[in-house]
């Protein structure tokens, strides 16, 4: 063979090569990239080829699928009272992302989690049998919000203390998932629900951080009592009342004048809701100390699962005093959800334990078989002393029987609340938001539950915002529903 043939076929070869290399680069590597794109049409015909699975609450199934007529879409997601339980499902779409447990167990639902293969489906490279998720959501507590809430602007949650269930997740308004599931029409409920200006797609039990008021003087109380600052909660607190703010001559306000707020121990002071003597706690224990009990109740955990992503409450760093203060009655930046004030009544209850909340129990292949149970996962920490624990319960049951929380009064149960009005806009110009956060143990079957409630915004008259007059009558609908 002469040097130039030699040369040729030598070269000839490094393009046969090269062609085998972007050939299985293409198929293994671009392919799959291919694939996954989510403007790939061939997902979403693969993911509705068939039914999806379904999401279970109390052995029912709240979600279905039904056949389409014409298109390449064989299939489209239905929802049974999809309003009421929206803020749990979300929605899975043909023409939109999946969001909440849709999104979330998406691969569970539409057969393509490893998990539920068969042997026989590997081979095959089948779809596998789609599995379900089944949550923790007790219905009849789930109605009680939903109704309660009615047409106010708001969202509530209820956990069980002792398991970490999640009982109840509702946000209002509200929407039906099932106006997003089918590729035709999705585009145009999408485009009204987005200019809606309540904006009901926001999730607000798990997903709207705002200002929680004097909700959050729980917090204080259990960090003044952890530290030592105070023995007890019938021990008189040192709380001018005036308080000036330090460094300003900015006095904090007690919204009754005729309280009994000076130099209140703190019982009187959540009985009351002294903004004096938390203004004050706050500053005497320090931002670090009132942030590190905040976090423990956790607050500022941006990665809080429940498996939906929960946005992360904050308590702010880096203030003077005067904001210090204003921390302390849950203003200034203080933010939480609905979701994380129901987890401060719930670890006060259980003894001073925080049991990580979750609202789904577990999930299992098409045969029903478990493939994870997140009740046996859930963890416990303990947030404050249960000698904390049991005077801060002793304390919101007297604001429930004889202070601002009376309207979560239950017979045959023993309540204990905080309200809360957080301030909302400059100069507060705009309606309050009004607060309630409590736990109820029934006097005859021992069942336990912590709830926690929004009103973002009512037809109530101003005067009228206040979270005793707003969020208390819900969360007492929401703990009678989980008690009885």
């Amino acid at each position: 063979m002469n040097k130039t043939i030699r040369r040729a076929s030598v070269f000839t070869l490094l393009l046969v090569l090269a062609l085998v290399v972007r050939a299985t680069w293409v198929q293994f590597y671009d392919g799959k990239a291919l694939a996954d794109d989510k403007n790939n049409r061939r997902n979403a015909i693969k993911t509705y080829a068939d039914p999806l699975g379904n999401i279970i609450v109390a052995g029912d199934s709240i979600t279905g699928s039904t056949r389409t007529k014409g298109g390449d879409l064989a299939y489209k997601r239905t929802y049974k009272n999809g309003e009421l339980y929206a803020a749990v499902t979300g929605y899975a779409s043909q023409a939109y992302a999946p969001t909440q447990l849709e999104g979330i167990y998406q691969d569970l639902l539409n057969g393509t989690d490893t998990r539920l293969k068969t042997v026989m489906d590997t081979l095959t490279a089948k779809r596998a049998e789609p599995g379900d998720v089944v949550t923790t959501i007790d219905p009849d507590v789930q109605k009680a919000a939903y109704r309660a809430l009615g047409s106010t602007k708001g969202g509530a949650v209820a956990i069980d203390p002792r398991t970490g269930k999640i009982l109840a997740a509702v946000s209002t308004p509200s929407y039906d998932p099932a106006a997003l599931t089918d590729a035709n029409t999705a585009g145009k409920a999408w485009k009204s629900l987005n200019a809606d200006k309540d904006k009901p797609l926001t999730n607000r039990a798990l997903r709207q951080p705002l200002p929680p008021g004097s909700t959050f003087k729980l917090v204080v109380a259990a960090a003044a009592l952890e530290e030592g600052l105070y023995k007890n909660v019938d021990e008189p607190t040192d709380s001018p009342d005036p308080y000036t703010l330090p460094g300003t001559t900015r006095v904090l306000a007690n919204e009754n004048k005729s309280a009994p707020c000076k130099n209140a121990p703190l019982r009187d002071a959540l009985r009351y809701s002294c903004n004096n003597v938390f203004g004050k706690l706050a500053v005497d224990l320090g931002q670090d100390k009132v942030r590190a009990m905040a976090e423990k109740f956790g607050f500022n955990d941006d990665e809080r699962d429940v498996p939906v992503r929960a946005y992360a409450s904050v308590y702010p760093s880096k203030m003077d005093k005067s904001q210090t203060a204003l921390s302390g009655i849950g203003q200034f930046d203080v933010t939480a959800t609905p979701l994380q004030m129901a987890m401060v009544s719930a670890a006060i209850a259980n003894g001073g334990k925080l049991v990580s909340p979750h609202m789904v129990s577990r999930i299992t292949d098409s045969g029903g078989d478990v493939l994870k149970n997140y009740d046996d996962d859930a963890d416990s920490e303990e947030i404050v002393s249960s000698s904390t624990a049991e005077q801060l319960r002793s304390a919101m049951e007297t604001v429930v029987k004889d202070g601002t929380g009376t309207n979560a009064l239950i017979d045959g149960a023993t309540v204990g609340g905080k309200t809360g009005t957080a301030q909302h806009g400059e100069n507060n110009s705009k309606t309050p938001y009004a607060w309630f956060t409590s736990y109820g143990k029934s006097d005859s079957n021992g069942k336990e539950v912590a709830v926690a409630v929004m009103v973002e915004q009512s037809d109530a008259a101003r005067s009228e915002v206040s979270g005793n007059g707003l969020a208390a009558p819900v969360a007492k609908a929401m703990m009678r529903a989980a008690l009885k």
